[in-house]
């Protein structure tokens, strides 16, 4: 099993035909679930599955934590989209990834993570930190 990291392939055929918005105010709910290194995550991933999702512990439960959308924008010639930095609380977490995806939609999945290894909290807090919402590092660009 492995998590490699992509832009799900299902995602990019459903922003052709507007299935996710990502407008800030109005648009659809986005979460992020947390992965152990026994999951099987990658481009060909479709929807939010619980199978090797970390257990609950702290303010982390299945199906993981609601994300913050920043409306999107651009950058140059590039579209942008961002989401807050999400924290969880008083937990005990080993994850190697993550799935974003749309649970306003059929839990369509947008994305998986690689965190390069696993990351580890111990009755502590697991926060996930997006990068900068520029062309070059916004975790969703279209170039």
């Amino acid at each position: 099993m492995s998590i490699t990291q992509a832009v799900c392939t299902s995602f990019k055929q459903e922003l052709l035909v507007g299935t996710h918005n990502f407008t800030a105010t109005s648009g659809d709910t986005f979460k992020i679930a947390l992965y152990t290194s026994s999951a099987s995550l990658d481009a060909t991933t479709t929807a939010f599955t619980t199978s090797e999702e970390v257990s609950n512990s702290g303010t982390y439960s299945s199906g993981g934590g609601t994300l913050t959308s920043v409306t999107p924008t651009t950058s140059g010639t590039t579209a942008i989209c961002d989401f807050s930095d999400i924290s969880f609380t008083s937990a005990t977490i080993t994850a190697r990834g993550a799935l974003i995806y749309n649970s306003s939609d059929s839990n369509k999945a947008v994305a998986v993570l690689d965190f390069g290894g696993d990351k580890t909290s111990t009755s502590g807090t697991f926060t996930i930190q997006f990068p900068t919402a520029d062309a070059s590092n916004a975790i969703l660009r279209l170039a």
